[in-house]
């Protein structure tokens, strides 16, 4: 007797029986039998009319066809368990399956050619372990394909996002390891047991705890040797401002700014290179020259390509431009606060390579895209202008600031303001939109309340506007000042620059005020605080007033000696020291001198004119040493005024300059009047050092 098993087959146009075809019976269907055998049911069976699909025959007999006779049906799933001995396995297709968390495969199962299952996906780990667990590796932990809580595994993929933007921030390829180099740190260290997720689990939850670190991966293991010189540290994700309340969404007020860098080296775009995300709130306190330095990774290629952008005969003397772009970089110790990268490179240029170029001689429109820094104004999280020019986008901005600020401020500002009849003063006013500074304002007989852009500019209203408050609180003790001075004193101070007596007592008056507001604390900024101010200014006013007179008439007499002294003066030979005299007493004695020195350099004061004196001494007996002398005494005010010039205007009257502009008048003393001595040393030297520290 012959076994068969087969499943059907039909052939269309057969004949039903054995005796060949007949006309109207559907045709018996054919069935595929081991090892090729194609035959049908013999038509006397009783399946013949119903025929199964799958069948087993005790034996075939051939008439007219192969036919099978004595067939029963059974289910293809009863023949594996019984013929595993017979059966044949083959495989295909292995792959990962995120669901499962293992690698899979295709399996084919055939008996005597018959197949038994077709496409049944089992487990790679149990025919080929070694591949399973490449699979898993590569798939799982490699690509990140996987489903899991594992701490290594939400580091590693926070480390590969960072790892995989260097190089758009430093505009190089091939930084970062390939796959090859993941998959040999993950190969090194997991066991040849982890062949799939739930194995590996298994290792991990025992392993974790002996070393914890063990998968996680560091910038070592992902840069790649081409990294070595780069600094992950000059291309920050966040732009640190050193421009006063500017800060980002999020961070506190205080804190150093937290403005949005993010990278794209997309050559031809739009937005190729760095772009900031600037909050339409914080873009009135954003200064232009402080991202002209760009980001300290791409700052040596902008001094190079802004060197290569000026005209032919300057730039022929600064080749090659890569070589000087590092000289002057190497000089520099971060960015200069306040100054443009042009302004400084207009200095450096003629210190370093004695070349005179002014800012206005680079051309930014020559600058590759990615070298000028793209600007995004946010608003929440809608951008609402971008652009290269930050100066352009806030006076584009600024009507829609000014209508928000005016319309949040109303009840903030107010003018003609003669008493302290209103509320504390807050020193942020803020909308969500926009932020300003308020601050008292002179207004000659009233006060303003008014708000600034910045705290400094806030901060000097402030003083002059409470200055007034107290004047228009407190009488005025200049007309009995008057009375206590002789008529010689009266004389004295009748040639002063203000252009009447009145006029300079008023300013001594505001330099009496100034100076006791600041012993109690001021300026004010409520109500409080500002009677407070009064009580200690009222009852010492006059005093206070009198010894300040008594410091302008010493400081004019000298002045006025002085200038007498200077118009006997009638050698051609001296002419340009007697020049120098006159400048150096203009801008020492102008109006208001007394109020802009403060009661604290007055004796200063007095001893610069003491100082001109002793010049005058002696320079008739050696007019070539005073002029070596004045030669470093202009060379030091050049590169002052040069270090102003490029400073933003609230910079130029900010302390760090007032000090330089003191330090070179006691230089004179020093140079002029050595017998006299100053309070501090003082050279050229150390002041060329803080006019390079200013800018």
């Amino acid at each position: 007797m012959k076994v068969v098993l087969s499943p059907a087959k039909p052939v269309p146009g057969r004949p039903g029986t054995p005796g060949g075809p007949e006309r109207g019976r559907r045709p018996l269907p054919e069935y595929l039998g081991a090892r090729g055998t194609r035959f049908a049911v013999f038509p006397g069976s009783g399946l013949a009319r119903k025929p199964p699909d799958w069948i087993v025959a005790a034996e075939l007999v051939e008439t007219s066809r192969l036919w099978a006779r004595t067939v029963a049906a059974i289910e293809p799933e009863w023949v594996e368990p019984v013929a595993q001995h017979l059966v044949k396995r083959s495989y295909s297709e292995p792959r990962w399956s995120r669901s499962s968390g293992a690698a899979a495969a295709t399996e084919k199962v055939t008996l005597y050619g018959i197949p038994i299952v077709a496409d049944r996906t089992i487990l790679l780990h149990r025919i080929d372990p070694v591949l399973a667990r490449e699979l898993f590796i590569r798939h799982a932990l490699v690509e990140g394909d996987w489903q899991t809580r594992h701490h290594f595994f939400r580091d590693n993929a926070k480390l590969l996002e960072e790892a995989a933007s260097l190089e758009q921030r430093a505009r190089r390829r091939g930084l970062v390891a390939g796959e090859d180099a993941l998959y040999a740190f993950y190969d090194a260290r997991i066991p040849a047991d982890a062949v799939s997720a739930r194995h590996f689990d298994t290792w991990w939850k025992k392993a974790r705890h002996e070393t914890p670190d063990l998968l996680t991966l560091s910038l070592d293991d992902l840069l790649s040797p081409a990294a070595d010189d780069l600094d992950i540290g000059e291309y920050p994700e966040v732009w640190t401002s050193a421009s006063p309340g500017l800060h980002s969404t999020g961070q506190p007020n205080g804190a150093a700014a937290g403005l949005t860098l993010s990278y794209a080296f997309e050559p031809g775009s739009e937005t190729d290179g760095v772009t900031i995300d600037i909050p339409l709130k914080t873009l009135n306190q954003a200064r232009p020259e402080e991202f002209s330095w760009q980001v300290p990774g791409l700052r040596t290629e902008l001094v190079t390509e802004l060197i290569r952008s000026l005209p032919k005969n300057l730039r022929r003397e600064l080749v090659p431009a890569p070589n000087t772009a590092r000289d002057i970089i190497a000089t520099l110790d971060g960015i200069p606060e306040g100054a443009d990268i042009r302004e400084t490179l207009s200095r450096e240029l003629l210190r370093l390579r004695g070349v005179r170029v002014t800012p206005d001689d680079f051309d930014l429109d020559r600058l590759p895209a990615h070298l000028r820094i793209t600007f995004r104004i946010t608003d929440g999280t809608k951008v609402i202008a971008s652009g290269k020019d930050l100066a352009a986008l806030q006076r584009q901005l600024r009507p829609k600031v000014r209508a928000t600020l005016s319309a949040r401020a109303t009840a903030l500002t107010r003018t003609g303001v003669t008493t302290w009849d209103f509320g504390p003063l807050p020193r942020v006013f803020t909308d969500g939109e926009v932020k300003a500074y308020p601050a008292l304002a002179d207004a000659g007989e009233t006060v303003d309340i008014r708000l600034y852009e910045t705290p400094a500019a806030a901060e000097r209203a402030m003083r002059a506007g409470t200055r007034r408050l107290i004047l228009l609180t407190v009488k005025s003790p200049a007309n009995e000042v008057a009375k206590r001075l002789t008529t010689p004193q009266k004389l004295v101070l009748s040639d002063n620059p203000h252009g009447s007596v009145a006029a300079l007592f008023a300013d001594c008056v505001a330099t009496a005020v100034d100076a006791l507001t600041a012993e109690a604390g001021g300026p004010a900024w409520d109500a409080a605080a500002f009677n407070r101010i009064v009580d200690h200014v009222r009852p010492r006013i006059h005093a206070a007033t009198y010894d300040t007179v008594t410091w302008a008439e010493e400081i004019l007499r000298g002045a006025h000696d002085a200038r007498i002294r200077l118009g006997a003066l009638r050698s051609p030979a001296l002419e340009p020291a007697a020049d120098d005299i006159r400048s150096q007493l203009d801008r020492l004695i102008a109006p208001g001198f007394l109020t802009a020195a403060g009661t604290a350099r007055l004796p200063a004061l007095a001893r610069y004119v003491k100082a001109i004196a002793r010049r005058l001494d002696k320079l008739t007996d050696n007019a070539g040493r005073d002029a070596q002398q004045m030669t470093v005494v202009h060379r030091v005010q050049d590169a002052y005024a040069h270090a102003l010039a490029a400073l933003p205007p609230e910079a130029r009257t900010g302390n760090a300059a007032t000090q330089i502009r003191w330090q070179i008048e006691e230089l004179r003393v020093s140079l002029f009047a050595q017998t006299m001595g100053t309070p501090t040393p003082v050279s050229e030297r150390r002041i060329m050092t803080a006019i390079e520290q200013l800018t």
